[in-house]
């Protein structure tokens, strides 16, 4: 396994809606395997397969613990509403209240390409929502106010004026001692 550069707010891949896979290969399992390691470095709940400059249906999630691999996921169905601030590991450091769907119904193929379906609420249905409108080229920032996201893009640009990639390398963590 190892660990993959997050794309930042800027790269194209982001804005890009990810093609279904046909299936779930030996390549598609490292992606996913290197994804978790990438993820559990960044310290995220979520990671889609477009972060990390990957335009497949892909991404991995470890909330309220439920750790699992979604390949050509898609919403059944959702139900009610609730808002709750969300981040981004493509956007660090800038955050933003989203309403979203309280509960969704998820199905998807896991690692090893069987169907499986979900029925969630709570943080879980609010990362894969996330990791969801990744995958079609959609920011958590899209989803507020034409005012507030116009402030928080401002801020995001004046401290990246002098950033010359959108790429960001992840440190692996370090073990503590005593």
């Amino acid at each position: 396994m190892s660990l993959l550069k997050l794309h930042l707010l800027g790269s194209p891949v982001l804005r890009q809606r990810s093609p279904e896979l046909a299936g779930v290969d030996p390549e598609t399992q490292r992606l996913i395997d290197d994804m978790f390691e990438t993820m559990d470095a960044a310290k995220g709940v979520g990671l889609a397969a477009n972060q990390v400059g990957v335009a497949q249906r892909v991404a991995v999630i470890d909330a309220d613990g439920e750790r699992f691999a979604m390949v050509n996921p898609v919403l059944v169905t959702t139900e009610g509403r609730a808002t709750a601030e969300e981040g981004c590991l493509s956007i660090p450091d800038v955050f933003g209240d989203v309403a979203r769907p309280e509960r969704v119904v998820l199905e998807a193929l896991d690692r090893e390409g069987r169907p499986f379906r979900k029925e969630v609420g709570g943080l879980i249905a609010r990362a894969i929502q996330h990791e969801l409108d990744h995958l079609d080229g959609i920011l958590f920032l899209d989803h507020l106010s034409p005012l507030r996201r116009q402030m928080l893009l401002a801020r995001w640009r004046k401290e990246h004026k002098d950033d010359p990639s959108y790429l960001k390398d992840v440190e692996p963590e370090t073990s503590r001692s005593g």
